[in-house]
This record gives structure tokens, C-alpha cells and sequence, in this order.
């Protein structure tokens, strides 16, 4: 109730008290009554605070789920393009070496071929040179003991221009054999380079691996209409033999050597055409003198390791390409003459296979050089060695 003072209340009527206490009752009613809805929206309020934090909880538990799932689906798509990747690289090399290995067979093949007729034709070049000195001498004697011979004979040496046949006759004898030894070494090239498909590790001659390669491609270096030869100079070495996959290491001299007259091929065009409106003798001879060269060299690095390098003086490779080189299916030539392959997989076979190195050397004008280092001993030999202990 509102409080009163007692003169106040002595001075009211009784009806007077009895409408103020009346209304000092739902005074009193009201304020109890507001007061509980004051503690029960007070009650709402914390409900309602409480459901919000709730909800904020929720949407943060939400968004972490959501990053979560993207980093979850990010690293799924890297994962899945590493694995379409990998498998893109391992379905190219395993072509490459099903077509080198092919390459193996069939050279093989001809090599078995070419080799036995070959051997026949030169082991019997020697008997016919000594029959034929056999007859030359028998013919001298004749000459000697009877010098008028009838006219039938006399006409048939003249018409024979026996002279000249007698004098020739051992020329052409030399240059067959000369022929026959030519092909004997050809053979031997490709019987060397055909060690592709072989899956042993061997102590092989690492000079002969790059001279029957060049043997292979000895017809790419020879002058063309619109080319001179491409000289090759060679700087080898004294080198001990190397355990290493042969074939192999003959697949990445093949590779890098056929891509070293591709650039030199490619930068002669290009400086023929800076030359194709001025005719002059003078630049034409300027186009000729550039003298296309590729440069190999040989040597021993530390006591374990030996370093070969193939160097061209083509255009070079301009630097933001180089860190591609080695990436499966780039190529920087024109669609249908380059897979991208040939690096790719002469990079494996040199850092992987052969626990070595395998970079790139260049600048623009100053033409290209590779360099391969790998070790003496076989990794994979000495990992045999020590398991069979």
C-alpha cells in the first residue's frame, strides 16, 4: 500500500479510506503483477539469448564443416589431378618403352640379318683377291711366253680393255672390302644400340653407347639441299666402364642427340629466312658459314661419378621455358613432330633409374648443353650385392 501520513488520514471520510485503500490495493496488485512479467520476460530474454548463442554456435560449427569440406574436396581434386597425372606418365613411358623395346627387337633382327650375308661377302673377298692375283699371274705368264696371241684373243683383250681391268681389278677389290668393313661397323652399331630391351645392369663402354647412336643418326648429320653437314666434335674422356641399363642410357643419348639437330636444323631455317631477300654472294655464304656444330665430352668427376655433356650451337632455349623441359608432354615443337616425351623419360631414367643428374644449360643465342652425371657403381647392384649377404 502507498503509505499515508495520520493527520491526512484523520481528516478523510470513511468512504474517503475505503476508495483509497481500494486503490492502494490494485496498486499494490498491478505492481505484483508487473513485476512478474517483468521476471518473465526477464526469463523470454535468457531463453531467447541463450537460443541465440546456440544458433551462433551452430553456424560456426556450420562454417568449420563447410571449410572443412572444402579443404577435404580441394585436396581430393589435387590428389585426383596428381594421380590422372601420374598415371598419364606412367601410360606414356610405358608406350615409349614398348615402342623402344620394339625398336630393339626390330634392329636386333635386322642386325642378325644383315650380319651373316655381310660376313660371307668379307671373308670371301680375301680368297677372291688371292685368286684373282692367282689368274693375273697365270695371265702375265702367258703374255710373257707367247706375246702374238691369235686375233680371236687379241680382239677380245682389246675389246675388254684388258690393260685397265688388270690395273682396276685390285681398286675394286680394296673398295668392296672397304664397303664390307663399313657395314660390318654399321651392324655393330646397331647390335650395340639394340641393347634397349635388356633388363640386367652391366659394365658397359660408355663411348661406344654415343658412337653407335651417332652411327644410327649418321644420316641426319649429312648436308642437305637447303643446309650444310652438321659437324660433330667429340672430347672424350678416359673413361672407366659403367655399371648402367645400356639401352637405356643409348634411349637418352638418342634423345638428346636428336633433339640437338632438331635445333640446329630449326635455327639454320630461321637464318636462312633472315637472309632470303638479300641474294648476294656474300650472304649466302653467310648462311653457309654458320657451321652448324654439336660438341660432346666425356670425363670423370671425383672418383665415383662420370659427367657427359651434348652441347649444340643452336638459338638456345629462352629461360622460362627451361623449367618445363623436363615435364611430361611439353614440347616447344610444332604439333605432330614433338610428343613431349623424349626428355620426360630420359630424366627418369637418369635421376631414377640410374641415380644421377639430368639439367639443362642455356641462353638465348648461345645454344643449348646438357649435362648427365651418374655414378660408376649401380645403385641398384650394390642394393642386390648387400641383400644376398
Amino acid at each position: 500500500m502507498v503509505p499515508m501520513d495520520i493527520t491526512t488520514c484523520l481528516l478523510m471520510t470513511e468512504g474517503q479510506q475505503e476508495c483509497w485503500q481500494t486503490l492502494c490495493h490494485d496498486l499494490t496488485a498491478r505492481l505484483a503483477t508487473a513485476e512478474i512479467e517483468l521476471q518473465n520476460a526477464h526469463a523470454d530474454y535468457q531463453q531467447v539469448e541463450a537460443a541465440r548463442q546456440q544458433l551462433e554456435e551452430k553456424l560456426e560449427e556450420t562454417q568449420a564443416q563447410k571449410q572443412a569440406l572444402i579443404d577435404a574436396s580441394a585436396a581430393q581434386t589435387r590428389q585426383f589431378s596428381e594421380t590422372l597425372k601420374q598415371l598419364r606418365q606412367n601410360q606414356a613411358q610405358i608406350v615409349q618403352a614398348e615402342k623402344m623395346s620394339s625398336l630393339g627387337q626390330l634392329v636386333a633382327g635386322v642386325a642378325h640379318e644383315i650380319n651373316n650375308p655381310v660376313n660371307f661377302i668379307y671373308g670371301n673377298l680375301s680368297h677372291a683377291g688371292d685368286y684373282i692375283q692367282d689368274l693375273t699371274t697365270l695371265l702375265a705368264l702367258y703374255q710373257n711366253h707367247y706375246p702374238q696371241p691369235v686375233a680371236a684373243i687379241q680382239a677380245e683383250a682389246e675389246a675388254i680393255d684388258l690393260d685397265f681391268l688388270i690395273e682396276d681389278l685390285p681398286k675394286l677389290l680394296t673398295s668392296m672390302k672397304v664397303g664390307a668393313e663399313r657395314i660390318q661397323k654399321i651392324v655393330l652399331s646397331l647390335r650395340s644400340f639394340s641393347r634397349i630391351d635388356e633388363a640386367e645392369v652391366k659394365e658397359v663402354n660408355i663411348h661406344e653407347g654415343i658412337d653407335s647412336t651417332l652411327m644410327i643418326l649418321q644420316n641426319r648429320f649429312k648436308a642437305k639441299s637447303d643446309r650444310p653437314a652438321i659437324e660433330v666434335v667429340k672430347h672424350y674422356g678416359k673413361l672407366p666402364d659403367v655399371e648402367c641399363y645400356a639401352g637405356q642410357l643409348n634411349q637418352v643419348f638418342m634423345n638428346l642427340l636428336a633433339n640437338a639437330i632438331d635445333a640446329l636444323e630449326e635455327n639454320f631455317e630461321k637464318s636462312a629466312s633472315r637472309f632470303a631477300i638479300d641474294v648476294r654472294e656474300e650472304s649466302m655464304e653467310a648462311i653457309h658459314n654458320l657451321a652448324p656444330t654439336i660438341t660432346i665430352g666425356t670425363e670423370v668427376v671425383g672418383c665415383d661419378r662420370i659427367r657427359i655433356r651434348i652441347a649444340d650451337n643452336g638459338s638456345g632455349i629462352p629461360e622460362q621455358v627451361q623449367p618445363k623441359l623436363f615435364d611430361p608432354f611439353f614440347t616447344t615443337k610444332p604439333l605432330g613432330k614433338g610428343t613431349g616425351l623424349g626428355l620426360s623419360i630420359s630424366y627418369q631414367i637418369i635421376t631414377e633409374t640410374h641415380a644421377g643428374s639430368l639439367k639443362c644449360v642455356s641462353s638465348l643465342g648461345q645454344g643449348a648443353e646438357f649435362v648427365i652425371e651418374i655414378p660408376v657403381r649401380s645403385r641398384q647392384k650394390s642394393i642386390a650385392a648387400s641383400s644376398t649377404k
